[in-house]
């Protein structure tokens, strides 16, 4: 290979960009297999049971299972590290600079699922109120990236910040409406260990390790407590030690260690696993049904408008301002990226329904809306700049 071709290879796996480029080529790749006579054997792969049962211990899963719930919970160790360090010496360590995107995300949650709400109360579909809640942050900001300095830095920081914040409101949703029965005594295991990962914080044990292992144990009981185990991820991300000052601690060399893996190999397997849609011309009709209606117009005009409110709430209270060279109808196309769902709303739609159609039915709803989302927001960002 060329030195010229390392280099755009390289430039590539660098930019901020590349992981959501690779969602994308993953989701085609997977809609590809889905709807070509691949499908069957693609569907037995992810049903093939892997791992062993040893001395008691269940570690042999199907490998759909290994991906949604195994290695997502190291992608939600990666947003709890990410939030701990935004809130130790980040966008959201001051209440000044938190209260803008903590106000608009707070909007962007529950506009939409009172959307959701108002047309699927009631039905067989209402417990998916809290699938257009979530917002993509691979997506949109690779969307913004893919914008340059059309669009002022500001924004770019505001989407990143209000994303993670909205992030948190979903493992909390997750958590409190998401979980099946609890088993006490897993729940007991799983938090004598996280106390002890507290005392190694607070002997200034620094090796990632001594977090890491102990969380796989985390891991392994919370998933049989009946609460949803990638909340393991977060919760030993918040053990790590870190710091305000420049000083790489512990917790932001994980975070290093993490972010390729996850943007680059464990995000596209999840796109991979769970956006293989059978496409029919009758799924176009789901989209007016009243989960479809939820969802759709929840991501695409609930989250604009509730981003928009909360925000001019707090800026007009002097809570908080608008980013730096930031102007008011930036600011709600950024509101509408923030509608690209797609990770974290397929992640709730498969908690929220154990009915397969059900479930494919919000995939293509949740596809079709962030495309849409992701398209207009961008149209609409590069045309503001050229005004």
């Amino acid at each position: 290979m060329s030195k010229i071709n390392l280099h755009v290879f390289k430039s590539f796996f660098s930019s901020q960009s590349a992981g959501g480029v690779l969602l994308i080529f993953c989701v085609v790749i997977s809609l590809m297999i889905a709807n070509s006579p691949l499908a069957g054997g693609f569907d037995e792969l992810l049903k093939t049971e892997i791992g062993s049962n040893f001395s008691g211990i269940t570690l042999r899963y199907p490998v759909l299972l290994w991906i949604n719930d195994g290695l997502m919970a190291i992608f939600f160790l990666l947003v709890g590290l990410e939030i701990k360090r935004e809130l130790v010496e980040g966008e959201l360590s001051s209440f000044r600079q938190a209260a803008l995107p903590v106000f608009a995300a707070i909007g962007g949650m529950a506009v939409p699922a009172l959307i959701f709400a108002l047309f699927n109360n009631n039905t067989e579909t209402a417990n998916g109120w809290g699938i257009p809640m979530a917002t993509d942050i691979a997506f949109a900001i690779a969307i913004l990236s893919l914008l340059g300095d059309k669009v002022p830095t500001g924004l770019k920081v505001f989407l990143t910040a209000l994303a993670i914040v909205d992030d948190l409101g979903a493992i909390l949703v997750i958590a409190l409406f998401y979980s099946a029965e609890l088993h006490l005594t897993y729940l007991l295991y799983a938090g004598g260990i996280l106390l002890l990962l507290v005392i190694f914080n607070r002997l200034n044990l620094s090796h990632p390790l001594f977090y890491v292992i102990p969380g796989l144990f985390i891991w392994y009981f919370i998933h049989h407590s009946g609460i949803h185990a990638t909340i393991a991820g977060v919760l030993t991300a918040f053990t790590l030690p870190t710091t305000p000052d420049d000083k790489e601690s512990p917790l932001e060399k994980l975070e290093h260690w993490l972010t390729r893996p996850v943007n680059f190999l464990i995000m596209p397997l999840f796109a991979l696993a769970n956006t293989n849609i059978h496409l029919d011309i009758s799924m176009v009709g789901g989209i007016f049904s009243n989960m479809g209606l939820g969802i759709l117009l929840g991501l695409f005009l609930g989250k604009p408008i509730g981003i928009f409110i909360m925000s001019w709430v707090a800026v007009k209270s002097g809570i908080g301002g608008l980013p730096e060279q930031t102007k008011w109808n930036q600011l709600v196309a950024a509101g509408v990226l923030a509608g690209i769902g797609f990770t974290m709303s397929i992640f709730i739609a498969m908690l929220s329904y154990s009915d397969h159609h059900l479930q494919i039915e919000a995939k293509f709803v949740i596809l079709v809306t962030s495309v849409l989302a992701g398209i207009i927001g961008y149209s609409w960002l590069k045309r503001i700049k050229f005004n």
